[in-house]
């Protein structure tokens, strides 16, 4: 920088004093733009310690992995199986391969403090701001929050540190600027002035300046698109691990109800925010300065007027434009909507692939794929017509319109002010005069130059103020989206948590009304006055289950059974704690922790942890992205399950420790009978899809094996086993039993009765129907308060007591009438099929009668409906 600020040619003793006044003048914005510096100069130097901390980190650690040798496959394999490593401070260390070798990156999850320390800063935003985002104060207020609560909390932080950085290379590529405008003018003065010297210097100069120029370039494309990677970075492993909550905020079960497409929200969206805000501090910045100082410089080159017509031309350009500027920022957000509309489409089908092709549903697959697809075509082609008129305008005025008003800046001091000045000059001599106007000629060729370079100059910042407007628009819209994503889970209402007892093995349910939670279809925050929570329970639907009231003590296995719809799973879903209880209800559950039953040396809990309290099996069974070892332990991940085999085995290598804990998992795979798997597809660190190479069956298994690895003390399976037989069936049941597990069936099987000791009857919210394990209630029994109506209606029983089987002889009772009337059924078949085989032959005869043709058709009609009904009481 002291370089530029002295002087790049010595002037000649002849030079006039106004000459060497105007090119003095020249060397101010080079005195601004070093202010300018000193003030960002605290903030660069601390902020981008950070930054140099960790590229020089980051170059040790690439120097320290180059001279490593390169690891085995079976290495790499382990590395892949790993995947991280559990730290003592609680993070984590990612084990990322990388050329046949591994680089570790800390990975530091976000602690559930900071979330309520965030959620007053992202409050739900109103309908009309959520629809038609644009440049104002809310846009402001969203984009502040994002940045400093999430994408730079810091100003220690690396992204500081590389904005700062970014910064400086702006500001100095703007100084160049100016430098080289400068070196332009003077060259071209020295070959109008013939001065050979004074030529080659400068062009000796200008290769000069080439070099950090280019360089600055070089790092101001390199440190944009780092800042874009580290604010995706930032604000993907937040969303993560706010969104990937566990119970009780379980966000990811509960957004569903509250936002479309959170896929498109987490992936292209954030991705697209970091790309428009990291390039658009650039695109703002560095025309900010250009017109700062480009303005001044050409203000003390234009005199007066030309500074009122640069500022005019200002002021017109952005009238011209603001005018004819569409809402980019609705546009852009309703693109990136329909954008993830068509991604969830095809996102289904990948995942519904069989069950499609079941039905053969491609074609209509096809069609609707095909219109959500036009839909966003549509509205792409939409933006592109309506950019049409803006782009011409826009290029009108900044290329043509700025050129003009260019050329007529630079005449303004050479026609009005310096030309009358210098021809007005008296000296003596002719020859004196011809060296006086010959200079005056280079000055001027020389002002001319400069001044021209430096509008271009100023009509390209002034079009990428322009052009930055347009994207700053498209930034309001990503913003607003983004911000509805957080403000949305932050917002979420938590759900209840179940009450936990210190002492005490039961699960005990009290006055627990099970319903289907609705969701207000206003979303989240917008709520009417006197209404608490954002989901609401509709007081006049009948509940699945009204007032349960039930204790589940260990041993005392439970079955859940009723016909379809009833709420045989809601109950599991409030158990699990995914719905809340309805009223005034409690759901209260033993304590994560180790039991008497879980010391014994026959059956240890894995690696001597403390047991589950609650296991949930669902019916559809989820096979996890990862090896079959991973499959079996899920959701314990691969490095926990090192550790807990360490801790299992202490006494033991760790390689002995793990071939332990393997031969475990491969004895509870024998007891689900999938003790061939291993051998099948490869061992235990074998990843496939495991989703396509398992059968229903399998995977039915596979969910029991969890659970006997897992041993909690309490189990729901619910309908898992419907592709398993009786007898594989039976075996798993004993195993888990076995085991001190506590069994929670939902089943519509009566074979599975025998293995539980409690009977749980649901009639749901319509009156009860006759099933197999119906019974009255009885002085043993428990049911249900007596209510006005049978909905939600449930009974209690013990199997295997009197009463229950009382209402099973009963039932047996029912059908043995039935097949005692089955003679006096077929009878009466015969007897109609008769009567309609008379009507049939009657039936070409004419009638004249219409009433007579309106009873022939009720009768036909009342024979054939009896008839069916006595075909299906033989049957029976």
């Amino acid at each position: 920088m002291a370089t530029l600020s002295k002087p790049m040619f010595s002037l000649p003793p002849h030079t006039s004093s106004r000459l060497k006044a105007s090119i003095s003048t020249h060397r101010r914005p080079l005195v601004l733009a070093f202010l300018i510096l000193l003030l960002l100069r605290s903030r660069v130097v601390t902020g981008t310690q950070s930054v140099l901390g960790a590229l020089k980190s980051r170059k040790d650690a690439l120097g320290s992995l180059r001279k490593k040798k390169k690891l085995t496959k079976e290495e790499l394999a382990k590395v892949l199986q790993q995947v991280y490593v559990d730290e003592e401070d609680g993070s984590k260390t990612l084990l990322v391969p990388y050329q046949e070798r591994v680089i570790r990156v800390p990975i530091h999850p976000t602690p559930k403090s900071q979330y309520l320390l965030d959620q007053p800063h992202f409050p739900p935003l109103p309908t009309q701001t959520r629809q038609k985002p644009n440049i104002d104060r809310a846009f402001l207020a969203q984009l502040r929050s994002i940045l400093f609560r999430i994408a730079v909390p810091s100003w220690r932080s690396p992204e500081a540190g590389i904005i700062a950085l970014h910064s400086f290379f702006l500001v100095l590529r703007t100084v160049l600027s100016i430098a080289v405008a400068r070196l332009d003018g003077r060259i071209v003065r020295d070959l109008v002035r013939a001065d050979a010297g004074g030529f080659l210097r400068g062009l000796g100069l200008w290769f000069l300046l080439a070099v950090p120029s280019t360089f600055t370039n070089s790092m101001i494309r390199h440190l944009q698109s780092l800042l874009s990677l580290r604010l995706r970075t930032r604000l993907t492993r937040y969303l993560h691990d706010l969104y990937l909550s566990s119970n009780p905020d379980i966000r990811y079960y509960r957004a569903s109800n509250y936002l479309e497409g959170v896929a498109q929200y987490l992936t292209a969206d954030v991705e697209a925010w970091a790309n428009a805000a990291s390039g658009l501090y650039g695109n703002l910045l560095k025309p900010s300065l250009d017109l700062l100082l480009f303005t001044s410089q050409l203000s003390r080159s234009l005199g007066v007027r030309g500074t009122v017509l640069l500022f005019a031309n200002y002021y017109a350009t952005v009238a011209i434009l603001r005018a004819v500027t569409p809402a980019f920022g609705r546009l852009a957000a309703t693109e990136a909507k329909l954008e993830g509309e068509y991604r969830a489409g095809m996102g289904r089908v990948g995942r519904e692939a069989e069950e499609i092709a079941f039905y053969d549903g491609g074609a209509r697959e096809k069609d609707i794929l095909t219109k959500a697809y036009m839909r966003l075509i549509k509205h792409v082609n939409s933006i592109y017509r309506i950019r049409i008129a803006y782009e011409w305008t826009e290029d009108y005025v900044i290329k043509y319109l700025w050129s003009a008003a260019g050329y007529a800046l630079i005449a303004v001091p050479i026609l009005y002010t310096r030309t009358k000045r210098s021809l007005g000059i008296q000296v003596g001599g002719e020859v004196e005069r011809s060296r006086v106007r010959d200079d005056a000629i280079a000055g001027r060729t020389e002002t001319y130059i400069s001044n021209r370079r430096l509008l271009l100059s100023l009509a390209d910042a002034g079009g990428r103020m322009m052009y930055a407007y347009k994207d700053l628009l498209e930034l309001a819209g990503l913003t607003t989206r983004l911000y509805v994503l957080i403000s949305t889970l932050l917002n979420l209402p938590k759900g209840v948590e179940p009450l936990y007892v210190e002492r005490g093995g039961a699960v005990t349910l009290e006055g627990v009304d099970v319903r289907v939670p609705r969701v207000r279809a206003s979303g989240i925050g917008e709520q009417v006055d006197g209404e608490k929570g954002d989901e609401e329970e509709n007081e006049d639907e009948p509940p699945l289950v009204k007032d349960l009231s039930l204790t589940i003590k260990p041993g005392e296995h439970l079955m859940i059974t009723g016909d379809n719809g009833v709420g045989k799973t809601a109950v599991a879903r409030v158990l699990a704690g995914l719905w809340d209880p309805s009223g005034s209800g409690t759901v209260k559950l033993p304590r994560d922790g180790e039991d008497e039953s879980s010391t014994n040396e026959k059956h240890p809990t894995p690696a001597n942890r403390a047991r589950p309290t609650l296991y949930v099996v669902p019916q559809r069974s989820y096979m996890v992205t990862g090896s079959l070892l991973e499959q079996i332990i899920y959701p314990c991940s691969y490095a926990a399950f090192l550790r807990l085999s360490l801790t299992r085995f202490p006494a033991v290598s760790a390689a002995e420790a793990l071939a332990l804990a393997e031969a475990e998992l491969q004895e509870v795979l024998e007891k689900v009978f999938l003790g061939y798997l291993v051998e099948r597809e490869g061992g235990m660190g074998a990843r496939k899809e495991w989703r396509d190479v398992l059968s229903g069956g399998e995977k039915q298994r596979m969910g029991i094996a969890r659970v006997l690895w897992w041993r909690p003390k309490f189990a729901v399976l619910d309908e898992c086993t419907s592709a398993v037989s009786g007898d594989v069936e039976g075996r798993m049941y004993e195993a888990a039993k076995a085991l001190g597990i506590t069994l929670i069936t939902i089943s519509l099987r009566p074979s599975l009765t025998k293995y539980h000791v409690q009977l749980l009857t649901l009639s749901g919210p319509s009156p009860a129907p006759t099933t197999l394990f119906s019974s009255s209630p009885s002085s043993s029994s428990r049911s249900s308060p007596e209510p006005t109506t049978t909905a939600g209606k449930w009974i209690l029983t013990r199997v295997g007591t009197k009463e229950e089987r009382m209402g099973v002889d009963r039932e047996i009772a029912v059908l043995e009438a039935k097949l005692r009337a089955v003679e006096e059924w077929e009878g009466r078949v015969e007897e109609l099929e008769r009567l309609l085989g008379v009507r049939e032959g009657q039936g070409e005869e004419v009638v004249d009668d219409v009433d007579d043709v309106d009873e022939s058709e009720d009768f036909e009609s009342v024979v054939e409906v009896e008839a069916t009904e006595l075909e299906v009481g033989v049957g029976r």
